[in-house]
């Protein structure tokens, strides 16, 4: 948090530079379902540690937590500097009303735009943490059983309600052909011969998002799952092949336990898939040879990239996270938090006397003047400490 000393040109060259770090203010945390006290409380320490003021509006749709943080985190935090607001989107409507001095909000791309319409009513800085369709590219020069076991693992943790989850795969037929048995073998493994009586998988968050994940059903051929069961809010983990582009799976964020698989004849082709389509939150490539996931990391562009595994890198404290394009932007996690919500002000304190040096800054101007001044504020010295 101290300040982080500056360079100076020889015009500065008695001065102090450094860059301080403020907090904004009144900031508001709108947070989402999926992950409810993750994604709430990380930002939220993020924009204490910076010193601002909170308004938290956890999201309504996972009620449990709801009520416990409202409950809960008035007991532990200054009433008159973070309250938690609770309601649906008619509360969160009329907070947006409001003037922040920052925002920050996790959710769909469709509500994002509304909340950005809002903070640009008051020109307010913001922070989207959105999400999309991620794609994931399996090279054939792979162990199909190892990323099954990979893929099975982060696509259908907390039931496929994950913002960094693959969203489709793009591989060739061979590898499809020698992915399925492998994904099969997987799922019966994670979770048994009856995964809705599996105490290791999750349900739907409500009957709305049950409805809209049953109809994706409909999308392809269901390779291997597919049973669901309203009651229960139970959709099995679920492969879908022969997915054309046109189809709603590929369409929208699937946000559940579908795993759609669509074949390319080339490295090529799959990487012009991508760049075709909106930029991703997360971008995964799968190969034994680091030429192609390179490849797929150098000529791509997503909000995070992992190469032969999951969402892991959403643990390091050391990495950023956040979106790119229409997967959002900003970054938080770490001291990424940290800088996040503080205001890098730019601050230069000059001494009030030598008047006599600052002769040459002042008209008329000849052109010995000229150069010398552009010589002088072109020089840059070494950081005071």
């Amino acid at each position: 948090m101290k300040d982080e000393p500056a360079s100076t040109n020889l015009l500065t060259k008695l001065d102090c530079a450094f860059t301080l770090k403020e907090p904004f203010g009144l900031v508001l945390i709108i947070s989402p379902w999926n992950y409810p006290v993750n994604l709430t409380l990380v930002p939220l320490v993020g924009a204490i540690a910076a010193g601002n003021c909170v308004i938290l509006k956890p999201s309504e749709k996972s009620k449990g937590t709801e009520k416990v943080l409202a409950e809960v985190l008035p007991q532990y935090l200054d009433q008159s500097c973070f309250a938690v607001v609770v309601g649906g989107s008619q509360e969160t409507q009329k907070l947006l009303e409001h003037k922040f001095d920052y925002i920050f909000f996790t959710g769909s791309p469709h509500v994002g735009k509304i909340v950005m319409t809002a903070a640009a009513k008051h020109l307010t800085p913001i922070t989207l943490e959105l999400g999309g369709k991620n794609p994931c590219y399996v090279d054939d020069n792979c162990d199909p059983q190892t990323v099954a076991n990979r893929l099975a693992w982060f696509r259908y943790f907390n039931t496929g309600q994950t913002c960094v989850a693959p969203d489709y795969v793009l591989c060739s037929p061979d590898m499809q052909e020698r992915l399925l048995p492998a994904l099969q073998n997987a799922i019966t493994r994670f979770y048994g011969d009856d995964p809705q009586n599996s105490p290791n998988l999750g349900r739907v968050i409500n009957q709305k998002h049950f409805k809209r994940l049953q109809e994706l059903l409909n999308c392809g051929r269901v390779a291997i799952g597919g049973q669901s069961d309203e009651s229960n809010l139970y959709i099995a983990p679920t492969v879908l092949v022969d997915v054309q582009e046109t189809d709603k799976v590929m369409q929208e964020e699937i946000f559940g336990p579908i795993l759609p698989l669509m074949t390319v004849k080339s490295l090529d082709e799959a990487i012009n898939f991508i760049n075709h389509r909106e930029k991703p939150l997360a971008l995964y490539a799968f190969s034994n040879n680091s030429q192609v996931v390179n490849q797929v990391l150098d000529q791509t562009s997503s909000g995070n990239f992992r190469g032969n595994d999951g969402f892991l890198y959403a643990t390091l404290l050391s990495l950023p996270f956040g979106g790119v394009g229409k997967s959002g932007m900003g970054r938080y996690h770490g001291k990424f938090s940290f800088d996040t919500f503080s205001n890098h002000r730019a601050c230069l304190i000059s001494p009030s006397g030598l008047e006599k040096l600052n002769e040459i800054r002042y008209p008329p101007y000849s052109s010995q003047a000229q150069k010398l001044l552009r010589w002088a504020m072109s020089s840059h010295s070494c950081t005071l400490q």
